[in-house]
């Protein structure tokens, strides 16, 4: 189905046709009114079909233009569609060749009273600037747009290939990070595991010893759960959990809130929301005033967002733990209309209760991330009485495009489909760029097609054609004068000549004077003329002279009878 502004273009353009050729037909007096609608109803009804059949209707529009002058302006429509929607060389090249000797031969045929050679020259040259310089037009505007389209689905080929190359790599990476990790931390943590538990049930610890040891022991088998987790995620291709040994203050000693949250962490199923009412009994457990607020309808979350409200209320926890023991804390959770807000806010620390701790900024900054690819947002900063603010936004669903679980639980990599390629790549020559955006890789035709079609070679190639449609043009409207020049010396003479003529002379010596008026300028001639004598042929010609009026034309006529000249006679006839 066409779309509607190709139908206004084509209706426009086939009551141009017909009106166009109902005007031309018009002005020939020998076409009646039944031959001039007809003619317009084939100019309106032959357009659309150019389309669908090319070739058939510049066939059929250059056959009845050569004996209906109403359907040429047609042949530069037929010539260009044609051009542009035959794709087979050879079938092109035939169509044209014959279009282009049906047209000159049946013209020919048509005008054969008045056949000369000055016509065919005209006829060929016109049949050219109709028929096929519109064609080769036509037919290199379409080999341009369709190396443009070759070359838009080739540079979308490279950015979908380019896409892979990268989670390709991506997944290559992660997991030889995971390697490392595994084969690093993992023994240094099962090191610390056993020797800690070998140290805790030593009979000369005492109580309290015996306690922290205990308290080493979990704190280290927390971290080999956290360090198996992450390796698992690692190498599966998707989004690490975050930071997973269990947080310590300054010295490497943990608190008892610091130790109570990773001892939570190791035995909580779920490290979602519903596992931050874990992480508040054990803040709760260790001493600290911990209040938590939920309003709002439940709503589920996405695997991803339900991990980083989990992960925002562990640090912010943290974070209130190390900054500001021994200060009250609220957590909140509210389950807006279209995302969940997750606070962590505690009050100002008391006096003395305020250490200097190492802190590098890490965790806030691994939050922002985390919610930024789920399509959240995360604020930090101090309150108006003193206190710490965490607040972050998390979507219900993910946002389109943005890294998580794809469809069907297939995960994906943090690869960002919607950059371009190009902005990655280093300038240099084609061999130095990577092999995928090297031009050898390009399917041979395309490859030679752009070898053939540069920039500046296209401009050329349109400049030539621009060029060569002039040339054929100035050669047309030279032959066109020498032409004319040539069948006005067969048509035309001077009122000199004709007053040197007298009634009575001998037909031959007449004749000797005259040209033999052997020229399409003399049809029409006898419109409107003075009756001819009985009996008598007569040859009429033009004058080189302007007519009274801008339509009519001066005529000269001779007539001959019996070998003399019987009658001469001067009047104007309406062109």
């Amino acid at each position: 189905m066409w779309p509607p502004r190709r139908i206004a273009g084509e209706v426009l353009l086939s009551l141009t046709m017909g009106l166009m050729a109902a005007g031309i037909e018009g002005l020939d007096d020998s076409s009646g009114t039944v031959r001039t609608v007809a003619v317009a109803l084939a100019a309106v009804l032959l357009p659309p079909l150019r389309r669908a059949l090319p070739a058939t209707v510049l066939l059929v529009t250059a056959v009845a233009s050569a004996g209906l002058d109403g359907l040429a302006p047609l042949l530069l429509v037929a010539g260009w569609s044609a051009g542009r929607r035959i794709a087979a060389v050879g079938r092109a090249t035939c169509t044209f060749v014959l279009a282009y000797v049906l047209n000159i031969g049946l013209a020919q045929v048509w005008e054969l009273p008045h056949f000369s050679p000055g016509i065919l020259i005209m006829s060929a040259l016109a049949t050219l600037v109709a028929v096929i310089v519109p064609g080769l037009a036509g037919r290199y505007w379409s080999q341009r747009r369709t190396l443009a389209d070759t070359l838009r689905e080739y540079h979308a080929h490279l950015q979908r290939e380019r896409e892979m190359i990268a989670v390709q790599a991506r997944i290559r990476e992660r997991q030889r990070i995971a390697q490392d990790m595994h084969d690093s931390l993992g023994h240094q943590l099962a090191l610390i595991s056993v020797h800690t538990g070998a140290l805790e049930v030593d009979r000369e610890l005492t109580g309290r010893q015996r306690e922290a040891v205990g308290v080493l022991r979990e704190a280290s088998v927390a971290a080999m759960h956290e360090l198996r987790e992450v390796v698992g995620l690692l190498r599966d291709g998707t989004e690490a959990p975050g930071q997973g040994l269990p947080p310590v203050a300054a010295g490497g000693a943990p608190t008892p809130a610091l130790a109570a949250l990773g001892e939570e962490e190791a035995k909580a199923p779920s490290r979602g929301v519903a596992g931050i009412d874990g992480l508040m009994e054990a803040s709760r457990g260790a001493g600290a005033a911990v209040r938590l607020r939920r309003s709002g309808e439940v709503r589920p979350l996405a695997p991803t967002a339900d991990h980083a409200a989990y992960r925002l209320v562990q640090e912010g926890l943290t974070n209130a733990h190390k900054h500001a023991p021994g200060a009250p804390i609220t957590i909140e959770l509210r389950y807006e209309p279209d995302s969940l807000v997750v606070e962590v806010t505690n009050g100002p620390a008391p006096e003395g209760g305020a250490r200097n701790v190492v802190s590098g900024g890490q965790g806030l900054t691994g939050l922002g991330e985390r919610t930024r690819l789920v399509g959240g947002m995360v604020h930090a900063g101090p309150t108006a009485d003193g206190g710490f603010r965490l607040a972050g936004v998390l979507p219900y669903t993910s946002p389109e495009g943005a890294p998580g679980p794809a469809p069907g639980g297939t995960a994906t990599t943090f690869v960002d489909g919607a950059g371009d390629f190009r902005q990655q790549l280093p300038a240099g020559s084609p061999g130095d760029a990577d092999p995928v955006n090297d031009w050898n890789g390009m399917p041979k035709e395309l490859a030679k097609a752009m070898s053939r079609n540069r920039p500046g070679r296209g401009i050329a190639v349109g400049c030539g054609v621009a060029a060569l449609v002039a040339l054929l043009l100035v050669i047309v409207a030279v032959l066109g004068l020498v032409v004319a020049a040539g069948e006005a010396d067969k048509a035309m003479i001077e009122p000199k000549l004709y007053d040197t003529v007298t009634v009575g002379q001998p037909e031959s010596e007449v004749r000797k004077k005259l040209p033999d008026g052997a020229s399409f300028l003399t049809e029409g001639l006898e419109k409107g003329a003075p009756p001819v004598p009985k009996g008598a042929k007569c040859l009429s010609l033009n004058s080189t002279e302007f007519g009274s009026s801008l339509d009519k034309s001066p005529v000269y006529r001779f007539c001959f009878r019996d070998g003399k000249l019987i009658e001469k006679e001067s009047f104007e006839i309406k062109d």
